[in-house]
């Protein structure tokens, strides 16, 4: 059940107080300050490690969750001698914790007990050079003084053609992993040498072409001293997608840990629904004839390019969106696919080999097994899966499959069995924890009626206990912050913005002197409304997402306080700028999700078929979960002050209005464009 006020529940005794004291230490050791809501943090994580619990923490900005989490990790990995993993969304935290935070609160806890807990990280296997691969290449490159680092540079610099400069950063690569490898030392593409994706492709292998404990190399590998690593740790940290192929493989990924903390827990979902997800293309069929042609006989090979061809054509007969006809021309072709891919992998066995194990003929076959395993998941047409046809820009059409829903691969494989923690600024949606829990797997009976009163089945016999709790921000929203709702405005349409919601868009940007950042549903959108403030007001500098890459595009965003950046999903989350950077939050429309989406709408569909609503339970839940995180932008300091303008009057007048508004964070609400627009003025030192 929900639990905002659980201090002092299921109290470990001795480890909760040595959780208090080492978070004490550690927050005096970096310059802190104490923190309300980072100590209710810390109580309630120890106490659902001490019984196994599944807990939900929503703790706002600026609550120092990293610390709140990893204090009573470190206790009770240390204290119970059992591992934990910390699994989360984005790199840069990942970095975080392993560099900064976790090292910190390590550090603290061995002057209190005398030993200091070990950190690993994990990451997967793409992420780590392949010894093999990289050694491919070795000896043939040309004769130079210069190393290939500095090969890389010159063709940089030179303005060298494509070719050239792949070529130099291969070889800068191929350098840095030998060195790795003579030293012990991870060949982690973080730490690489500047490369393009291209080029790392050249040095990395992914899981399906690993041959495993059957490479030669096996004892050198990079993935396998990660895991050697990971195995020896008390504390693992890794990201969503690996916890995800964790759950799925039958093989253990990570170590066998007692708890698991999963941090920007609002993104778990869509990261594990994607790590689940395949793809399926001709030009992919088309790629395994000629990486096996060496191992194959030239009627095999004729024959997958024969299936590809056919694909093509029955993918370009259908219609773009969900296959759901199993007697249909598609999935017949899919059949095909995958009954030549079958014997294909059959052909490039090892087994039928002479000499041992050829990297590249694994390699192959890894490639071979996955089509045949992704046209058989296809073809199958399970109510669990969601297949569809979708269109590529540059290379035409395409097969995906994807799960209609993660919450039972979540609930069994990654939360039953174990304590559990899943926390993020943002998890209560519409006031309520109910949505984010629904769609981890844990249900309870008491929130399975909608807001519009159907009840649902039954409460699910394997759910998962669980609570909530909201530690709360330090930030005094009300007087930081205005939410400025359009009400007046027409209702959203398929047109593209209305010249009214242009001429707000201008009006608040004049107001606030740039300072804005502007989130919206579409890049057609955003490159309209910058064309209307370049017209409307020339003075002012406004950047669309696109326009540079969006690191250059953020860095002059903060450089310049006057300008303006504007964009799509990719700036909704994850952007920090405090300060007179960011003054104002503008957000065109409600971010429901795209209404040809086939996966939301097959998971909205499968909630009405079992009498539940299914436009509240999946595309208002994106929509709240979405706008929270994009209002966040605003206020990311106890110093910061701004508006949030949100230019859709279905915010107030629709019916689910009042659900979305319970997601955002309690900003001082207006339907005034005066109040905003004064308010703004001020900030910028205008009477």
């Amino acid at each position: 059940m929900e639990d905002p006020a659980s201090e002092g529940a299921n109290d470990p005794g001795d480890e909760h107080e040595l959780c208090t004291s080492v978070l004490d230490a550690t927050v005096a050791a970096i310059g802190g300050q104490a923190r309300p809501g980072q100590r209710r943090m810390v109580e309630a994580v120890t106490g659902a490690m001490a019984a196994d619990d599944a807990l939900l923490v929503q703790a706002g900005t600026g609550t120092g969750k990293s610390l709140g989490y990893l204090v009573p990790a470190l206790v009770h990995a240390q204290h119970s001698a059992s591992k934990v993993v910390v699994a989360t969304a984005t790199l840069a935290l990942q970095n975080q914790l392993a560099t900064k935070d976790g090292p910190s609160v390590a550090a603290t806890l061995a002057s209190v007990t005398g030993r200091t807990p070990t950190i690993a990280v994990l990451k997967g296997r793409a992420n780590y050079a392949c010894l093999v691969k990289a050694q491919e290449g070795t000896g043939s490159e040309q004769d130079t003084l210069l190393s290939g680092a500095e090969l890389a540079e010159a063709a940089h610099a030179s303005g060298a053609d494509a070719d050239t400069a792949l070529g130099a950063e291969v070889v800068a690569l191929r350098e840095w992993v030998a060195e790795q490898a003579r030293d012990h030392e991870l060949a982690d593409r973080d730490d690489a040498p500047a490369h393009t994706g291209r080029a790392w492709a050249q040095v990395s292998i992914s899981a399906r072409q690993c041959p495993g404990s059957r490479c030669p190399l096996y004892n050198e590998c990079f993935v396998e001293m990660a895991r050697a690593r990971a195995r020896a740790a008390d504390l693992i940290i890794t990201n969503h997608a690996l916890l995800a192929i964790d759950a799925m493989s039958d093989r253990d990924i990570l170590p066998e840990h007692a708890a698991v903390i999963i941090d920007e827990a609002h993104e778990l979902t869509a990261r594990v629904t994607g790590a689940a997800s395949q793809e399926l293309s001709p030009q992919q069929i088309e790629r395994l004839s000629r990486s096996a042609s060496d191992w194959i006989d030239d009627d095999l090979a004729v024959e997958l390019l024969d299936v590809a061809d056919a694909l093509t054509g029955a993918i370009a007969e259908a219609e773009v969106g969900r296959l759901t006809n199993p007697h249909s021309t598609a999935v017949a072709a899919i059949a095909r696919v995958r009954d030549v891919a079958r014997k294909a992998v059959s052909a490039l066995s090892p087994g039928s080999s002479k000499g041992g194990i050829d990297a590249a003929r694994a390699a192959a076959q890894g490639d071979a097994r996955e089509v045949h395993e992704t046209a058989q998941r296809m073809a199958d047409l399970s109510d669990a899966d969601v297949v569809w046809v979708s269109e590529r820009e540059r290379f035409g059409r395409q097969l995906n499959v994807a799960p209609l829903s993660v919450a039972g691969l979540l609930r069994h494989r990654v939360i039953a069995g174990k304590a559990a923690v899943l926390t993020s600024a943002t998890l209560t949606v519409g006031g309520s924890f109910g949505p984010m829990a629904g769609q981890l797997g844990l249900r309870r009976e008491e929130e399975l009626t909608d807001d519009s009163g159907v009840r649902e089945p039954a409460a699910d016999p394997e759910a998962v206990a669980w609570r909530g709790i909201d530690v709360g921000t330090p930030f005094d929203y009300p007087h930081q912050g205005i939410l400025y709702t359009a009400a007046r405005l027409p209702r959203p349409g398929r047109e593209g913005l209305s010249d009214e919601v242009l001429a707000q868009i201008a009006e608040l940007v004049w107001a606030a002197g740039g300072r804005t950042l502007g989130l919206f549903s579409s890049q057609r959108n955003a490159e309209a409304a910058v064309r209307h403030l370049r017209a409307e007001l020339p003075a002012l500098t406004v950047m669309c997402q696109g326009e540079a890459q969006l690191p250059e595009l953020t860095r002059r965003f903060a450089a310049d306080p006057k300008s303006s950046l504007f964009g799509t999903l990719s700036l909704w989350q994850g952007i920090d700028l405090p300060g007179e950077t960011c003054q104002l939050v503008i957000i065109d429309r409600i971010p429901f999700p795209r209404p040809d989406d086939p996966v939301m709408q097959a998971r909205q569909e499968a909630i009405a078929k079992a009498g539940g609503n299914g436009f509240m339970r999946i595309a208002a839940t994106h929509a709240g979960l979405l706008l929270a995180q994009g209002a966040g932008r605003l206020i990311r300091t106890s110093e910061d002050r701004g508006v949030v303008a949100i230019l859709d009057s279905r915010l107030v007048t629709a019916r689910y209005g009042s659900f979305l508004r319970a997601s955002l964070p309690a900003f001082w609400e207006t339907k005034n464009l005066d109040v905003a627009v004064n308010a703004l003025r001020r900030l910028r030192g205008e009477q």
